[in-house]
């Protein structure tokens, strides 16, 4: 993997990098970093108690102490490698003019989803002064977790936050959106371009905020063909990628979309720093691959937190053996369960620190292994 001696945010002093920033961009690590996608929420008594208290999903994800306390909530109790900032994938749009709802059973709601030029029209570009409880957030995260852990910033690709937009909230066929590829090509087109001038600055603005590293969710790219994706999604993750890596060359990317065992090869052309392997793909084919040059994340079935938790441990050993000594940061496939155990959890990141790699003498004849 090549070496990239670089550090890892624009305006904070990283005289220490984190290991999951390490790891992250190939450096040689002792361990593999651990977090958990959707690390806060649901499962953890103390956020259900707090959203009894606060039943607003919007208040909770768009006030900075309450932002602030849920992020903090899982590394007080279990002290992960990183510390994602307690946000969702569609908190920028109001600032790009794209006003939405959440509501407890359906989701997420576009009363005005954008399906003509003339949708197209309430589109602006993106007011990061909207967005100040996330600067806010990330700076105080920053501040009180120091380098211990990286804090982690992340966005949604085009093609999954133009989902929303077009179909005017969650759907299980896509089927609007998909014809709009056939019949209204040119808007689309339009759409996703704004989003990617859009999403690229907030990804900066993240970074300037304090963000170690960021991962960007093409949550539903996997729902399309492997060809539209590299028509419809990957043009869009690449032109982001091009830009941050111009105003942001410290900052490794990670991506990740679900369901992506037919795309993992064109994932990596993208020029991202980290890809994000679901449990439905085996780690070790995925690293063949996949290749030894970038960064892998995952991949352990987040069902395994409710197994007996020698199971949990013979399958973390596995995936880490399996993904190879450089460039992982073990995660779960996909975000943590409601209901998981949160003694599993704590199993989970325990068994993390306890992984070594074995790093021989003569580095250039035998890679480090890893010693469960």
């Amino acid at each position: 993997m090549p070496e990239l001696c670089v550090t890892v945010s624009l305006c904070f002093s990283c005289h220490s990098d984190p290991l999951l920033v390490k790891a992250a961009r190939g450096d040689p690590v002792s361990r593999p970093p651990a977090w958990m996608m959707r690390q806060a929420g649901r499962y953890m008594a103390v956020y259900r108690k707090l959203a009894e208290k606060y039943p607003s999903f919007r208040e909770r994800s768009e006030t900075t102490d309450l932002i602030v306390e849920i992020s903090l909530q899982p590394w007080k109790a279990f002290r992960p490698d990183g510390v994602i900032i307690f946000s969702d994938i569609l908190t920028p749009l109001p600032a790009f003019g794209v006003p939405f709802d959440i509501e407890e059973v359906r989701g997420p709601i576009i009363q005005s989803p954008i399906t003509s030029e003339e949708g197209l029209k309430t589109l602006h570009q993106i007011d990061l002064e909207k967005l100040h409880f996330v600067r806010e957030s990330l700076k105080i995260l920053r501040s009180e977790v120091g380098d211990r852990a990286a804090v982690l910033g992340f966005v949604g690709a085009p093609w999954t936050i133009a989902t929303y937009i077009v179909e005017g909230g969650t759907t299980r066929t896509y089927t609007t959106i998909k014809r709009m590829c056939h019949t209204a090509p040119h808007v689309l087109r339009a759409l996703l371009s704004h989003l990617a001038q859009a999403i690229t600055e907030y990804i900066v603005f993240q970074v300037e905020s304090g963000a170690h590293c960021i991962q960007i969710f093409d949550s539903w790219g996997g729902q399309l063909t492997p060809e539209m994706w590299e028509h419809w999604s990957k043009p869009y993750i690449e032109e982001i990628v091009r830009v941050v890596r111009k105003k942001c060359p410290k900052t490794p990317l990670v991506l990740y979309i679900n369901g992506n065992g037919g795309l993992l090869e064109r994932m990596k052309g993208t020029g991202v720093d980290v890809i994000g392997l679901d449990w439905t793909v085996d780690m070790a084919d995925g690293r063949r691959r996949l290749g030894s040059g970038i960064g892998v994340q995952g991949n352990v079935d987040p069902a395994y937190l409710f197994s007996p938790l020698p199971a949990l441990t013979e399958e973390i050993q596995r995936v880490v053996r399996c993904a190879g000594p450089r460039g992982h940061i073990l995660n779960l496939g996909h975000g943590v369960l409601v209901g998981t155990p949160e003694e599993a959890v704590a199993h989970f990141f325990d068994v993390s620190k306890t992984l070594k790699y074995d790093a021989p003498q003569n580095h250039a004849v035998e890679e480090p292994k890893l010693v469960a």
